[in-house]
């Protein structure tokens, strides 16, 4: 399992040909059970907005591009908040951070549908600002960025380092109304789905898929890591952007 398909393997691992009107009908039964699973969804989501919120110190402190902010002042205003709570290892450089997050916040991009919605997206990083906002920088993304440092006991209340957590803002009261971790964040990633539509997935060893097909990842970090690097960093790599944090070990 070291994240190299086998071509060979992977060519003869196809899917069995069959005609037009039989194809048609085996994806019309499995349209049925697509459907369900929406319905499902639908139902799930249903009553997560019914869950109970408890309420955060809406002074927890952050730090931002203008300097120390409050947990209140991340909303911009807005009435909801969706902050991921990004890891970080401190004194290492780009190719030794978090691989799983830089993966899920590459793909957040486009903010105005939330914006219209009332909702702010912003990244709470356990880093220090100053060297994780480079990082931040080198990869390109223009989502808010904080440093949540000194607040991280109050705001992952000794849950997962890593989690997408949603909070409500009541007047100057703020509440969390929804936390997830592990594959509970993999909205932010349609990179998922769209694997998920093709016939060979995802090409991780935990699937359900026929003999023979191809299965060289293992959900261990390297499945969204190229060259030891987060996958996303290369093509910032190739257009010339510097991976220097400015303080990191070399």
């Amino acid at each position: 399992m070291n994240g190299r398909t086998d071509t060979t393997a992977a060519a003869e691992a196809l899917p069995r040909i069959v005609d037009r009107a039989t194809w048609q009908a085996e994806r019309d039964a499995l349209l049925v059970r697509e459907k369900a699973h929406t319905h499902e969804g639908d139902a799930i989501a249903a009553a997560r907005r019914r869950l109970p919120m408890v309420e955060v110190d809406a002074a927890a402190p952050l730090t931002g591009p203008a300097g120390p902010v409050t947990l209140l002042e991340t909303f911009e205003g807005r009435r909801q908040l969706i902050a991921y709570h990004h890891m970080w290892h401190d004194g290492h450089p780009a190719a030794e951070q978090c691989e799983g997050c830089t993966f899920f916040n590459s793909q957040v991009r486009e903010l105005s549908y939330l914006h219209a919605r009332d909702v702010t997206y912003a990244t709470f990083c356990k880093g220090p600002y100053e060297t994780s906002v480079r990082y931040r920088d080198f990869m390109g993304w223009d989502v808010p960025w904080y440093s949540a440092r000194d607040s991280i006991g109050a705001l992952h209340a000794d849950r997962s380092s890593f989690g997408l957590a949603c909070y409500l803002r009541d007047g100057d009261r703020v509440f969390e109304t929804y936390w997830t971790t592990g594959r509970g964040v993999e909205p932010m990633a349609p990179t998922c789905g769209l694997l998920d539509m093709t016939v060979y997935g995802r090409q991780e060893g935990w699937e359900d898929s026929p003999a023979g097909w191809p299965r060289p990842w293992e959900s261990d970090g390297h499945n969204w890591r190229t060259g030891g690097r987060p996958t996303a960093q290369l093509s910032r790599l190739e257009a010339g952007r510097s991976d220097d944090l400015g303080g990191a070990r070399p």
